[in-house]
Protein backbone atom coordinates (compact mmCIF):
# COMPACT_ATOMS: atom_id res chain seq x y z
CA UNK A 1 0.00 0.00 0.00
CA UNK A 2 2.86 2.54 0.71
CA UNK A 3 5.25 1.71 -2.44
CA UNK A 4 6.75 4.42 -5.35
CA UNK A 5 5.62 8.15 -4.53
CA UNK A 6 3.30 7.18 -2.03
CA UNK A 7 6.44 7.03 0.90
CA UNK A 8 6.56 10.60 1.10
CA UNK A 9 2.54 11.00 2.04
CA UNK A 10 2.06 8.13 4.27
CA UNK A 11 3.82 9.19 7.41
CA UNK A 12 5.91 6.21 8.72
CA UNK A 13 3.86 5.69 12.33
CA UNK A 14 0.38 5.54 10.61
CA UNK A 15 -1.20 1.99 10.53
CA UNK A 16 -3.09 1.40 6.95
CA UNK A 17 -4.58 -1.96 6.67
CA UNK A 18 -3.75 -3.84 3.35
CA UNK A 19 -7.44 -4.01 2.92
CA UNK A 20 -8.02 -0.61 2.70
CA UNK A 21 -7.70 0.95 -0.97
CA UNK A 22 -6.54 4.65 -0.83
CA UNK A 23 -5.69 6.80 -4.00
CA UNK A 24 -1.67 6.76 -4.85
CA UNK A 25 -2.02 10.86 -3.77
CA UNK A 26 -3.78 10.33 -0.59
CA UNK A 27 -1.67 12.08 2.67
CA UNK A 28 -2.10 9.76 5.63
CA UNK A 29 -0.60 12.26 9.05
CA UNK A 30 1.33 10.67 12.05
CA UNK A 31 -0.72 7.83 14.18
CA UNK A 32 -3.66 7.91 11.98
CA UNK A 33 -4.95 4.23 11.77
CA UNK A 34 -6.97 3.12 8.56
CA UNK A 35 -9.15 -0.32 9.04
CA UNK A 36 -9.85 -2.76 6.78
CA UNK A 37 -12.84 -2.08 4.00
CA UNK A 38 -11.90 1.70 3.52
CA UNK A 39 -11.92 3.45 0.40
CA UNK A 40 -10.31 6.89 -0.08
CA UNK A 41 -10.09 8.72 -3.32
CA UNK A 42 -7.89 10.69 -4.83
CA UNK A 43 -6.44 14.24 -3.29
CA UNK A 44 -7.91 13.39 0.04
CA UNK A 45 -5.79 14.43 3.15
CA UNK A 46 -6.00 12.54 6.07
CA UNK A 47 -4.52 14.71 9.57
CA UNK A 48 -2.72 13.14 12.49
CA UNK A 49 -4.44 10.39 15.15
CA UNK A 50 -7.25 10.32 12.95
CA UNK A 51 -9.15 6.93 13.23
CA UNK A 52 -11.38 5.84 10.46
CA UNK A 53 -13.00 2.38 10.07
CA UNK A 54 -14.87 0.48 7.60
CA UNK A 55 -16.91 -0.11 5.31
CA UNK A 56 -16.76 3.24 4.51
CA UNK A 57 -16.37 5.09 1.50
CA UNK A 58 -14.76 8.57 1.26
CA UNK A 59 -14.16 10.44 -1.93
CA UNK A 60 -12.15 13.01 -3.37
CA UNK A 61 -10.64 16.06 -2.01
CA UNK A 62 -11.48 16.08 1.26
CA UNK A 63 -9.91 17.27 4.42
CA UNK A 64 -10.16 15.32 7.65
CA UNK A 65 -8.17 17.14 10.55
CA UNK A 66 -6.48 15.60 13.71
CA UNK A 67 -8.17 13.48 16.41
CA UNK A 68 -11.80 12.77 13.97
CA UNK A 69 -13.11 9.59 14.47
CA UNK A 70 -14.76 8.71 10.89
CA UNK A 71 -16.70 5.03 10.27
CA UNK A 72 -17.19 4.19 14.15
CA UNK A 73 -19.95 1.36 15.24
CA UNK A 74 -23.03 3.08 15.61
CA UNK A 75 -24.53 4.08 19.55
CA UNK A 76 -27.29 2.17 19.23
CA UNK A 77 -27.75 -0.74 21.63
CA UNK A 78 -29.18 -2.76 18.70
CA UNK A 79 -26.08 -2.70 17.52
CA UNK A 80 -25.47 -6.45 17.19
CA UNK A 81 -21.81 -6.36 14.72
CA UNK A 82 -23.93 -6.35 11.84
CA UNK A 83 -22.31 -5.12 8.07
CA UNK A 84 -23.34 -1.47 8.05
CA UNK A 85 -21.30 1.57 5.96
CA UNK A 86 -20.49 5.00 6.04
CA UNK A 87 -20.43 6.54 2.49
CA UNK A 88 -18.92 10.45 2.21
CA UNK A 89 -18.84 12.46 -0.82
CA UNK A 90 -16.23 15.16 -1.85
CA UNK A 91 -14.50 18.38 -0.68
CA UNK A 92 -15.86 17.59 2.74
CA UNK A 93 -14.06 19.55 5.09
CA UNK A 94 -13.81 17.64 8.99
CA UNK A 95 -12.66 19.71 11.60
CA UNK A 96 -11.11 18.62 14.94
CA UNK A 97 -12.91 15.57 17.26
CA UNK A 98 -15.45 15.02 14.73
CA UNK A 99 -17.24 11.46 15.10
CA UNK A 100 -19.44 10.19 12.09
CA UNK A 101 -21.23 6.37 12.96
CA UNK A 102 -22.17 4.07 10.31
CA UNK A 103 -25.93 2.97 10.00
CA UNK A 104 -27.73 -0.16 11.37
CA UNK A 105 -29.80 -2.61 9.90
CA UNK A 106 -32.50 -1.18 11.16
CA UNK A 107 -32.56 1.98 8.24
CA UNK A 108 -30.51 1.30 5.55
CA UNK A 109 -27.59 -0.13 7.11
CA UNK A 110 -26.10 3.29 5.61
CA UNK A 111 -24.41 7.38 7.22
CA UNK A 112 -24.86 9.47 4.25
CA UNK A 113 -22.69 12.45 3.36
CA UNK A 114 -22.34 14.01 0.08
CA UNK A 115 -20.24 16.89 -0.91
CA UNK A 116 -18.85 20.46 0.19
CA UNK A 117 -19.62 20.35 3.90
CA UNK A 118 -18.54 22.16 6.24
CA UNK A 119 -18.34 20.12 9.84
CA UNK A 120 -16.52 22.14 12.51
CA UNK A 121 -14.97 20.97 15.15
CA UNK A 122 -16.55 18.58 17.82
CA UNK A 123 -19.43 17.84 15.63
CA UNK A 124 -21.25 14.67 15.74
CA UNK A 125 -23.13 13.15 12.92
CA UNK A 126 -25.25 9.61 14.07
CA UNK A 127 -26.13 6.36 12.58
CA UNK A 128 -28.38 6.68 9.83
CA UNK A 129 -28.02 9.92 9.08
CA UNK A 130 -28.49 11.58 5.59
CA UNK A 131 -26.61 14.72 4.78
CA UNK A 132 -26.73 16.62 1.73
CA UNK A 133 -24.35 19.10 -0.44
CA UNK A 134 -22.90 22.62 1.12
CA UNK A 135 -24.13 22.12 4.25
CA UNK A 136 -22.39 23.84 7.49
CA UNK A 137 -22.20 22.30 10.99
CA UNK A 138 -20.99 24.84 13.64
CA UNK A 139 -19.10 24.09 16.42
CA UNK A 140 -20.51 21.24 18.57
CA UNK A 141 -24.01 20.47 16.64
CA UNK A 142 -24.84 17.09 16.36
CA UNK A 143 -27.23 14.58 14.58
CA UNK A 144 -29.30 11.94 16.61
CA UNK A 145 -30.14 8.62 14.64
CA UNK A 146 -31.83 8.80 11.60
CA UNK A 147 -31.68 12.90 10.62
CA UNK A 148 -32.19 13.93 7.12
CA UNK A 149 -30.37 16.86 6.93
CA UNK A 150 -30.52 18.50 3.58
CA UNK A 151 -28.49 20.75 1.14
CA UNK A 152 -27.13 24.34 2.47
CA UNK A 153 -29.08 24.19 5.79
CA UNK A 154 -26.90 25.80 8.46
CA UNK A 155 -26.73 24.54 12.32
CA UNK A 156 -25.24 27.05 14.76
CA UNK A 157 -22.84 26.15 17.60
CA UNK A 158 -24.47 23.37 19.71
CA UNK A 159 -27.56 22.72 17.56
CA UNK A 160 -28.86 19.43 18.88
CA UNK A 161 -31.36 17.68 16.24
CA UNK A 162 -33.61 14.73 17.48
CA UNK A 163 -33.51 11.34 16.20
CA UNK A 164 -35.80 10.85 12.83
CA UNK A 165 -35.72 15.25 12.30
CA UNK A 166 -35.91 16.00 8.70
CA UNK A 167 -34.39 19.42 8.45
CA UNK A 168 -34.99 21.58 5.40
CA UNK A 169 -32.90 23.10 2.68
CA UNK A 170 -31.14 26.22 3.21
CA UNK A 171 -33.08 26.49 6.58
CA UNK A 172 -31.05 28.11 9.34
CA UNK A 173 -30.56 27.33 13.32
CA UNK A 174 -29.55 30.02 15.42
CA UNK A 175 -26.70 28.94 18.21
CA UNK A 176 -28.05 26.10 20.77
CA UNK A 177 -31.11 25.65 19.00
CA UNK A 178 -33.08 22.25 20.48
CA UNK A 179 -34.61 20.65 17.42
CA UNK A 180 -37.07 18.39 17.75
CA UNK A 181 -39.73 18.62 14.82
CA UNK A 182 -39.13 18.49 10.95
CA UNK A 183 -38.03 22.25 9.91
CA UNK A 184 -39.38 23.19 6.69
CA UNK A 185 -37.51 24.45 4.18
CA UNK A 186 -35.81 27.87 3.88
CA UNK A 187 -36.91 28.78 7.69
CA UNK A 188 -34.99 30.48 10.48
CA UNK A 189 -35.44 29.07 13.90
CA UNK A 190 -33.89 29.58 17.44
CA UNK A 191 -34.57 30.71 20.77
CA UNK A 192 -35.82 28.93 23.86
CA UNK A 193 -37.71 27.10 23.59
CA UNK A 194 -36.48 27.19 19.80
CA UNK A 195 -39.48 28.59 17.49
CA UNK A 196 -39.71 29.69 13.96
CA UNK A 197 -38.33 33.38 12.84
CA UNK A 198 -38.58 34.07 9.72
CA UNK A 199 -37.15 32.74 6.06
CA UNK A 200 -33.95 32.84 5.66
CA UNK A 201 -33.57 35.49 2.96
CA UNK A 202 -29.99 36.11 3.64
CA UNK A 203 -28.85 32.59 2.69
CA UNK A 204 -31.43 32.40 -0.61
CA UNK A 205 -29.89 35.81 -1.88
CA UNK A 206 -26.31 34.71 -1.58
CA UNK A 207 -27.23 31.36 -3.52
CA UNK A 208 -28.85 33.36 -6.13
CA UNK A 209 -32.64 32.75 -5.60
CA UNK A 210 -34.34 34.89 -7.59
CA UNK A 211 -36.68 37.84 -5.56
CA UNK A 212 -40.06 36.53 -6.93
CA UNK A 213 -39.02 33.23 -5.43
CA UNK A 214 -38.21 34.78 -2.02
CA UNK A 215 -41.62 36.36 -2.12
CA UNK A 216 -43.53 33.81 -2.89
CA UNK A 217 -41.07 31.64 -0.02
CA UNK A 218 -42.55 34.38 2.37
CA UNK A 219 -45.91 34.39 1.20
CA UNK A 220 -45.39 30.47 2.56
CA UNK A 221 -44.15 31.00 5.52
CA UNK A 222 -47.09 33.14 6.49
CA UNK A 223 -49.56 30.99 5.19
CA UNK A 224 -47.80 28.07 7.50
CA UNK A 225 -47.14 30.20 10.70
CA UNK A 226 -49.61 32.97 10.39
CA UNK A 227 -53.04 31.67 9.64
CA UNK A 228 -53.65 29.42 12.26
CA UNK A 229 -54.20 26.44 10.27
CA UNK A 230 -53.73 23.34 9.80
CA UNK A 231 -50.73 21.77 7.68
CA UNK A 232 -52.91 19.76 4.97
CA UNK A 233 -54.88 23.25 4.77
CA UNK A 234 -51.63 25.46 4.29
CA UNK A 235 -50.33 23.23 2.19
CA UNK A 236 -53.19 23.28 -0.08
CA UNK A 237 -53.61 27.26 0.12
CA UNK A 238 -49.43 27.28 -0.55
CA UNK A 239 -49.60 24.64 -4.18
CA UNK A 240 -52.47 27.62 -5.02
CA UNK A 241 -50.30 30.26 -4.84
CA UNK A 242 -46.66 28.47 -5.86
CA UNK A 243 -46.71 28.75 -9.90
CA UNK A 244 -43.85 27.73 -11.77
CA UNK A 245 -41.48 28.11 -8.76
CA UNK A 246 -39.83 25.11 -8.20
CA UNK A 247 -38.48 26.33 -4.86
CA UNK A 248 -41.85 26.56 -3.74
CA UNK A 249 -42.64 23.01 -4.90
CA UNK A 250 -39.92 21.39 -2.92
CA UNK A 251 -41.26 22.91 0.24
CA UNK A 252 -44.45 21.63 -0.65
CA UNK A 253 -43.21 18.19 -1.32
CA UNK A 254 -40.97 18.61 1.96
CA UNK A 255 -44.65 19.67 4.12
CA UNK A 256 -45.88 16.60 2.40
CA UNK A 257 -43.59 14.38 3.63
CA UNK A 258 -42.86 15.20 7.34
CA UNK A 259 -42.11 12.55 9.85
CA UNK A 260 -42.63 14.17 12.84
CA UNK A 261 -44.59 16.94 12.55
CA UNK A 262 -43.03 20.55 11.93
CA UNK A 263 -41.78 22.68 14.50
CA UNK A 264 -44.42 25.87 14.99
Amino acid sequence: MCSGGRLTLIHPSAIIDTKAEIAPDVSVGPFSVIGPGVKIGSGTFIGPHVVIKGPAVIGKDNHIYQFCSIGEDPQDKKYAAEITRLEIGDRNVIREYTSMHRGTVQDKSLTKIGCDNLFMAYTHVAHDCVIGDNVIMANGASLAGHVHLNSHAILGGFTLVHQFTQVGQFSFAAMGSAITQDIPPFVMVGGKPTRPHGINSVGMERKGISPEDIRLIRNAYKIIYKMNLRLEDAIERIEEMAGESQHVSDLVSFLRNVSRGILR
